[in-house]
Protein backbone atom coordinates (compact mmCIF):
# COMPACT_ATOMS: atom_id res chain seq x y z
CA UNK A 1 0.00 0.00 0.00
CA UNK A 2 1.42 3.42 -0.87
CA UNK A 3 1.33 5.90 1.98
CA UNK A 4 0.51 8.67 -0.49
CA UNK A 5 -2.94 7.29 -1.34
CA UNK A 6 -5.72 9.75 -0.62
CA UNK A 7 -8.46 8.43 1.63
CA UNK A 8 -11.36 9.88 -0.33
CA UNK A 9 -10.02 8.90 -3.76
CA UNK A 10 -12.23 6.30 -5.47
CA UNK A 11 -9.18 4.79 -7.15
CA UNK A 12 -7.64 4.18 -3.73
CA UNK A 13 -10.73 2.31 -2.54
CA UNK A 14 -10.73 0.23 -5.74
CA UNK A 15 -7.16 -0.76 -4.93
CA UNK A 16 -8.23 -1.73 -1.42
CA UNK A 17 -11.06 -3.82 -2.88
CA UNK A 18 -8.66 -5.74 -5.14
CA UNK A 19 -6.46 -6.58 -2.16
CA UNK A 20 -9.18 -7.75 0.23
CA UNK A 21 -8.79 -11.45 -0.64
CA UNK A 22 -4.99 -11.35 -0.64
CA UNK A 23 -3.95 -13.39 2.41
CA UNK A 24 -0.32 -12.31 2.37
CA UNK A 25 0.63 -11.07 5.88
CA UNK A 26 2.40 -8.06 4.36
CA UNK A 27 -0.66 -7.06 2.33
CA UNK A 28 -2.96 -7.70 5.28
CA UNK A 29 -0.88 -5.43 7.50
CA UNK A 30 -0.88 -2.77 4.79
CA UNK A 31 -4.68 -2.92 4.56
CA UNK A 32 -5.07 -2.63 8.32
CA UNK A 33 -2.65 0.30 8.52
CA UNK A 34 -4.47 2.09 5.70
CA UNK A 35 -7.96 1.49 7.08
CA UNK A 36 -6.94 2.52 10.59
CA UNK A 37 -6.04 5.98 9.29
CA UNK A 38 -9.61 6.57 8.05
CA UNK A 39 -11.95 4.60 10.35
CA UNK A 40 -15.28 6.18 9.38
CA UNK A 41 -14.67 5.83 5.63
CA UNK A 42 -13.10 2.42 6.13
CA UNK A 43 -16.04 1.01 8.06
CA UNK A 44 -18.54 2.27 5.51
CA UNK A 45 -16.45 0.82 2.68
CA UNK A 46 -16.21 -2.61 4.34
CA UNK A 47 -19.93 -2.64 5.17
CA UNK A 48 -20.72 -1.78 1.55
CA UNK A 49 -18.56 -4.70 0.36
CA UNK A 50 -20.42 -6.98 2.78
CA UNK A 51 -23.73 -6.05 1.11
CA UNK A 52 -22.43 -6.91 -2.37
CA UNK A 53 -22.99 -10.31 -4.05
CA UNK A 54 -19.32 -11.42 -3.95
CA UNK A 55 -19.42 -13.73 -0.93
CA UNK A 56 -15.64 -14.17 -0.78
CA UNK A 57 -14.97 -10.44 -0.63
CA UNK A 58 -17.81 -10.05 1.86
CA UNK A 59 -16.16 -12.67 4.07
CA UNK A 60 -12.82 -10.85 3.99
CA UNK A 61 -14.51 -7.50 4.65
CA UNK A 62 -16.24 -8.97 7.68
CA UNK A 63 -12.98 -10.47 8.89
CA UNK A 64 -11.32 -7.04 8.75
CA UNK A 65 -14.19 -5.43 10.64
CA UNK A 66 -13.83 -8.03 13.37
CA UNK A 67 -10.03 -7.76 13.46
CA UNK A 68 -10.16 -3.97 13.68
CA UNK A 69 -12.84 -4.06 16.36
CA UNK A 70 -15.12 -1.79 14.37
CA UNK A 71 -18.84 -1.53 14.95
CA UNK A 72 -21.35 -2.50 12.28
CA UNK A 73 -23.43 0.64 12.80
CA UNK A 74 -26.10 -0.15 10.24
CA UNK A 75 -26.42 -3.76 11.33
CA UNK A 76 -26.55 -2.83 15.01
CA UNK A 77 -29.35 -0.32 14.43
CA UNK A 78 -31.32 -2.84 12.37
CA UNK A 79 -30.89 -5.40 15.15
CA UNK A 80 -32.10 -2.81 17.64
CA UNK A 81 -35.21 -2.11 15.53
CA UNK A 82 -36.00 -5.82 15.25
CA UNK A 83 -35.36 -6.53 18.93
CA UNK A 84 -38.37 -4.51 20.18
CA UNK A 85 -36.27 -3.78 23.28
CA UNK A 86 -36.38 -0.05 22.84
CA UNK A 87 -34.63 2.51 25.03
CA UNK A 88 -34.45 6.11 23.91
CA UNK A 89 -30.89 7.17 24.73
CA UNK A 90 -29.12 4.04 23.53
CA UNK A 91 -31.41 3.91 20.49
CA UNK A 92 -30.55 7.42 19.39
CA UNK A 93 -26.82 6.85 19.76
CA UNK A 94 -27.21 3.67 17.69
CA UNK A 95 -28.90 5.83 15.05
CA UNK A 96 -25.90 8.18 15.16
CA UNK A 97 -23.52 5.27 14.63
CA UNK A 98 -25.17 4.34 11.34
CA UNK A 99 -23.38 7.36 9.82
CA UNK A 100 -20.61 7.77 12.41
CA UNK A 101 -19.68 4.11 13.04
CA UNK A 102 -16.51 5.02 14.91
CA UNK A 103 -18.42 7.17 17.39
CA UNK A 104 -17.41 6.83 21.04
CA UNK A 105 -20.56 7.81 22.91
CA UNK A 106 -18.82 8.20 26.26
CA UNK A 107 -18.04 11.88 25.68
CA UNK A 108 -21.71 12.52 24.86
CA UNK A 109 -23.05 10.69 27.90
CA UNK A 110 -20.52 12.41 30.14
CA UNK A 111 -21.65 15.78 28.79
CA UNK A 112 -25.28 14.88 29.52
CA UNK A 113 -24.16 13.96 33.04
CA UNK A 114 -22.40 17.31 33.34
CA UNK A 115 -25.57 19.17 32.36
CA UNK A 116 -27.53 17.19 34.93
CA UNK A 117 -24.93 17.86 37.64
CA UNK A 118 -25.15 21.59 36.99
CA UNK A 119 -28.95 21.48 37.24
CA UNK A 120 -28.72 19.64 40.57
CA UNK A 121 -26.43 22.37 41.90
CA UNK A 122 -29.13 24.96 41.24
CA UNK A 123 -32.11 23.01 42.60
CA UNK A 124 -33.34 23.95 46.06
CA UNK A 125 -35.84 21.45 47.53
CA UNK A 126 -38.72 21.24 47.72
CA UNK A 127 -39.40 21.94 44.07
CA UNK A 128 -42.26 21.43 41.65
CA UNK A 129 -41.92 19.98 38.16
CA UNK A 130 -42.10 23.46 36.64
CA UNK A 131 -39.39 24.71 38.97
CA UNK A 132 -37.15 21.85 37.87
CA UNK A 133 -37.86 22.70 34.22
CA UNK A 134 -37.10 26.37 34.89
CA UNK A 135 -33.68 25.32 36.17
CA UNK A 136 -33.19 23.11 33.10
CA UNK A 137 -34.04 26.09 30.90
CA UNK A 138 -31.39 28.18 32.64
CA UNK A 139 -28.75 25.47 32.30
CA UNK A 140 -29.47 24.42 28.71
CA UNK A 141 -30.49 27.65 27.01
CA UNK A 142 -28.61 30.28 28.99
CA UNK A 143 -25.51 28.77 30.58
CA UNK A 144 -24.75 26.24 27.82
CA UNK A 145 -26.39 28.21 25.02
CA UNK A 146 -28.34 25.46 23.24
CA UNK A 147 -30.19 27.00 20.30
CA UNK A 148 -32.64 26.21 17.53
CA UNK A 149 -30.85 25.47 14.26
CA UNK A 150 -33.08 27.90 12.39
CA UNK A 151 -30.44 29.02 9.87
CA UNK A 152 -29.37 25.52 8.81
CA UNK A 153 -32.50 23.52 9.58
CA UNK A 154 -31.90 21.03 6.76
CA UNK A 155 -28.34 20.15 7.81
CA UNK A 156 -28.28 16.44 8.80
CA UNK A 157 -25.86 17.33 11.61
CA UNK A 158 -28.88 18.71 13.49
CA UNK A 159 -30.44 15.24 13.60
CA UNK A 160 -27.55 13.39 15.26
CA UNK A 161 -27.63 13.60 19.03
CA UNK A 162 -23.86 13.62 19.57
CA UNK A 163 -23.45 16.44 17.02
CA UNK A 164 -26.22 18.45 18.68
CA UNK A 165 -24.39 18.09 22.00
CA UNK A 166 -21.13 19.19 20.37
CA UNK A 167 -22.56 22.11 18.38
CA UNK A 168 -25.38 22.99 20.82
CA UNK A 169 -27.79 23.49 17.96
CA UNK A 170 -30.52 21.16 16.82
CA UNK A 171 -34.00 20.45 15.53
CA UNK A 172 -37.10 20.46 17.74
CA UNK A 173 -36.81 16.69 18.14
CA UNK A 174 -33.10 16.56 19.02
CA UNK A 175 -33.28 19.55 21.38
CA UNK A 176 -36.24 17.80 23.01
CA UNK A 177 -34.13 14.65 23.38
CA UNK A 178 -31.38 16.59 25.15
CA UNK A 179 -33.97 18.18 27.45
CA UNK A 180 -35.65 14.86 28.22
CA UNK A 181 -32.42 12.93 28.83
CA UNK A 182 -31.03 15.57 31.20
CA UNK A 183 -34.37 15.73 33.04
CA UNK A 184 -34.36 11.96 33.54
CA UNK A 185 -30.88 12.15 35.03
CA UNK A 186 -32.17 14.42 37.80
CA UNK A 187 -35.27 12.36 38.47
CA UNK A 188 -37.90 14.17 36.40
CA UNK A 189 -39.67 11.85 33.97
CA UNK A 190 -40.68 13.79 30.87
CA UNK A 191 -42.26 12.29 27.77
CA UNK A 192 -41.73 12.81 24.01
CA UNK A 193 -44.64 14.56 22.29
CA UNK A 194 -44.90 14.23 18.50
CA UNK A 195 -47.11 17.06 17.28
CA UNK A 196 -47.78 17.47 13.55
CA UNK A 197 -45.79 20.68 13.29
CA UNK A 198 -43.41 20.51 16.23
CA UNK A 199 -41.74 18.02 18.53
CA UNK A 200 -41.85 18.84 22.26
CA UNK A 201 -41.65 17.20 25.66
CA UNK A 202 -44.54 16.87 28.08
CA UNK A 203 -44.72 16.68 31.84
CA UNK A 204 -47.50 14.51 33.26
CA UNK A 205 -46.28 14.18 36.84
CA UNK A 206 -48.47 17.00 38.21
CA UNK A 207 -52.25 17.19 38.36
CA UNK A 208 -52.35 19.21 35.15
CA UNK A 209 -49.96 18.38 32.30
CA UNK A 210 -47.84 21.04 30.65
CA UNK A 211 -45.52 21.05 27.65
CA UNK A 212 -42.03 22.39 27.01
CA UNK A 213 -41.02 23.71 23.60
CA UNK A 214 -37.24 23.25 23.50
CA UNK A 215 -37.11 24.82 20.03
CA UNK A 216 -38.35 28.06 21.61
CA UNK A 217 -35.85 28.02 24.45
CA UNK A 218 -37.91 25.92 26.84
CA UNK A 219 -41.16 27.85 26.64
CA UNK A 220 -43.90 26.39 28.86
CA UNK A 221 -47.27 25.75 27.25
CA UNK A 222 -50.52 24.77 28.90
CA UNK A 223 -52.82 22.36 27.09
CA UNK A 224 -55.06 25.24 25.97
CA UNK A 225 -52.10 26.88 24.21
CA UNK A 226 -51.29 23.90 22.01
CA UNK A 227 -53.82 24.51 19.24
CA UNK A 228 -51.32 26.38 17.03
CA UNK A 229 -49.33 23.15 16.69
CA UNK A 230 -52.24 20.89 15.78
CA UNK A 231 -52.74 21.93 12.14
CA UNK A 232 -56.47 21.79 11.44
CA UNK A 233 -57.35 19.87 14.60
CA UNK A 234 -58.91 21.56 17.60
CA UNK A 235 -57.91 20.79 21.16
CA UNK A 236 -61.12 18.79 21.57
CA UNK A 237 -60.41 16.71 18.46
CA UNK A 238 -56.65 16.42 18.83
CA UNK A 239 -56.80 12.72 19.67
CA UNK A 240 -53.44 11.34 20.69
CA UNK A 241 -51.34 14.30 19.51
CA UNK A 242 -51.00 15.67 23.04
CA UNK A 243 -50.12 12.28 24.52
CA UNK A 244 -46.64 10.71 24.65
CA UNK A 245 -45.28 8.89 21.63
CA UNK A 246 -43.28 5.67 21.88
CA UNK A 247 -39.53 5.28 21.52
CA UNK A 248 -40.10 3.60 18.14
CA UNK A 249 -42.25 6.50 16.93
CA UNK A 250 -39.67 9.01 18.14
CA UNK A 251 -36.78 7.30 16.37
CA UNK A 252 -38.85 6.78 13.23
CA UNK A 253 -39.53 10.50 13.11
CA UNK A 254 -35.82 11.19 13.50
CA UNK A 255 -35.13 8.85 10.57
CA UNK A 256 -37.79 10.56 8.44
CA UNK A 257 -36.11 13.90 9.08
CA UNK A 258 -32.83 12.45 7.85
CA UNK A 259 -34.49 11.04 4.72
CA UNK A 260 -35.57 14.57 3.81
CA UNK A 261 -32.35 16.27 4.86
CA UNK A 262 -30.12 13.95 2.85
CA UNK A 263 -32.47 14.15 -0.13
CA UNK A 264 -32.14 17.96 -0.11
CA UNK A 265 -28.36 17.55 -0.16
CA UNK A 266 -28.60 15.17 -3.10
CA UNK A 267 -27.16 12.36 -0.96
CA UNK A 268 -29.33 9.57 -2.32
CA UNK A 269 -27.38 6.80 -0.59
CA UNK A 270 -28.00 8.11 2.93
CA UNK A 271 -31.55 9.18 2.11
CA UNK A 272 -32.33 5.61 1.04
CA UNK A 273 -30.52 4.25 4.10
CA UNK A 274 -32.79 6.13 6.50
CA UNK A 275 -35.89 5.35 4.45
CA UNK A 276 -34.97 1.69 4.88
CA UNK A 277 -34.87 2.23 8.65
CA UNK A 278 -38.32 3.85 8.53
CA UNK A 279 -39.60 0.90 6.52
CA UNK A 280 -38.08 -1.55 9.01
CA UNK A 281 -39.71 0.18 11.98
CA UNK A 282 -43.06 0.03 10.16
CA UNK A 283 -42.56 -3.62 9.16
CA UNK A 284 -41.73 -4.66 12.72
CA UNK A 285 -44.69 -2.70 14.09
CA UNK A 286 -47.04 -4.31 11.58
CA UNK A 287 -45.70 -7.76 12.38
CA UNK A 288 -46.34 -7.23 16.09
CA UNK A 289 -49.81 -5.82 15.43
CA UNK A 290 -50.70 -8.95 13.47
CA UNK A 291 -49.17 -11.37 15.96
Amino acid sequence: MKSGLKVKNDTSWNQVRRLLDDESPVVRKGLIDYLTKCPNEGIRFLEQVMREPDNLLAKHAHSLLVQLGWVDGVGDFLNFIRSLRYELESGWFLLDRTVFPGLDISSSTLFLDRLADRARELLLPPHSSKEICSVLNRVLFHEFNFRAASKDFSDPQNSFLHRVLERRRGLPITLSMVYLLVARRIGLELEPIGLPGRFMVGCFSDNKPFYIDAWSGGKFLEIEQMEDFLDDSSIENSGSYLLPVTVAETLTRGCRNLVQQYAKLGDEENSILFQNFVNEFERVHQREANA
